[in-house]
């Protein structure tokens, strides 16, 4: 069964740009992991208006940053998810995740829907 990507933006807040929301089945797989206080990706990188997204799938893959506690990354670590195109799936696999944060499965989406969110969280 694959799983169901929605990608929601945020306005910004009195601390943070605009951020992204990414939702896998209805529930969101960064503010978890983050904590209260951190963020999410910033709308200006994940969703960048002059060049590709890096939610982009491609064979080769790519590590991608979804978000930081509020203690930043460079000290208890950044969520990350390595997004890779396999045919007609996306999988995101190979989660890295803030110290203390437990890991995250595999999800696997149909590229067509995928391909589709992202291009119209882009537009």
């Amino acid at each position: 069964m694959s799983n169901r990507l929605e990608i929601k933006t945020l306005p910004p807040g009195s601390r943070w740009a605009a951020q992204v929301r990414l939702l896998i089945d209805g529930k969101d797989v960064v503010a978890e992991p983050v904590g209260e206080g951190g963020h999410g990706p910033f709308v200006e990188e994940a969703l960048p208006a002059n060049s590709r997204s890096p939610l982009w799938a491609i064979a080769e893959g790519r590590r991608v940053v979804l978000g930081e506690p509020e203690c930043t990354g460079g000290c208890c670590g950044h969520l990350s998810v390595f997004v890779r195109r396999h045919g007609d799936i996306v999988e995101w696999s190979d989660w890295q995740v803030p110290e203390g944060e437990a890991q995250l499965p595999a999800f696997h989406f149909e590229a067509r829907q995928y391909d589709a969110e992202v291009t119209r969280a882009s537009a």
